[in-house]
């Protein structure tokens, strides 16, 4: 993983180092987000360049409910996929992003509104990992069916990084890769750090040129889940809802402009342990 955190000075505490941070951090966030959108604020918005079809075929996903999770979250303690304690790819999420991707209520992780005064930083974290982060319903790894199709469907397996690593259960095809999300005028862009929501294997939606809807039933149909961070970018109506929805399409690195989500890249591998 990458971690953008400079040394602190001698002396200095660590709550006035994570301030100096979060204000270089803020800073470089308007500077460059006004730069890339032409916008005077620091958020994307109706009157930004149009984003052209990916020169790779990647095609849109329209129309598609997204809700949102956070690291740190356990909104089912008793079901298998009730927490982003950890991910589909990192059994240790929670302690290699740094801590709750939001606000620790009661002893329970909460989330909390993003804006564009921190670049959709988190408020009380530094955190180690992307904060830009989502999941879509194919975990490559962990779910059998899923690894059994993926040098089949996933567009990008036949290049020569994930060729030579098809068979390999240790390593994702989809942890790290970017994602376009557009809300209306707003795009923002994240990386994948998890699968779900409800299904693990549909490759029909994920990686369809049809336009497919998501095969999942729960949370209103969703077919993706954003952070915190994406949550504000796009401009979200509910901080913890079921009625956003969004247009997405993958992403190559080299297609990703500047913008808050490249300030931390994540580029850690999978981690499971005793599984």
């Amino acid at each position: 993983m990458t971690e953008v955190r400079p040394p602190s000075p001698p002396g200095w505490s660590r709550r006035a180092a994570t301030r100096i941070r979060f204000a270089v951090w803020g800073l470089a966030a308007v500077l460059i987000t006004a730069s890339c959108t032409g916008a005077p604020v620091p958020s994307p918005r109706a009157g930004a360049p149009a984003v052209q079809p990916s020169p790779h075929g990647y095609p849109w996903h329209t129309g598609i409910v997204a809700t949102t999770f956070w690291v740190g979250e356990v909104f089912d303690p008793n079901a298998e996929d009730g927490s982003q304690v950890r991910s589909a790819y990192d059994d240790r999420w929670l302690e290699h992003y740094g801590g709750c991707d939001g606000a620790v209520v009661a002893g329970n992780c909460e989330t909390e509104r993003r804006t564009a005064a921190n670049g959709f930083f988190p408020i009380r974290l530094v955190p180690r990992e992307n904060p830009f982060y989502l999941d879509l319903p194919f975990d490559d790894v962990g779910n059998e069916a899923a690894h059994r199709q993926r040098a089949q469907v996933v567009p990008w397996a036949r290049d020569e990084y994930y060729s030579a690593r098809i068979s390999d259960r240790t390593f994702s095809l989809l942890k790290n890769r970017w994602v376009r999300i557009r809300n209306g005028g707003r795009i923002c862009y994240g990386q994948i750090q998890d699968a779900g929501p409800g299904e693990y294997d549909d490759a029909r939606y994920v990686f369809g040129s049809d336009d497919a809807r998501p095969a999942n039933r729960r949370f209103n149909g969703a077919g993706l889940d954003v952070s915190p961070a994406l949550n504000g970018c796009l401009g979200f109506t509910d901080l913890n809802g079921e009625d956003d929805r969004v247009d997405w399409q993958f992403a190559e690195a080299a297609e990703v402009p500047p913008g808050p989500w490249k300030i931390v890249v994540t580029t850690s591998g999978v981690t499971h342990e005793n599984r």
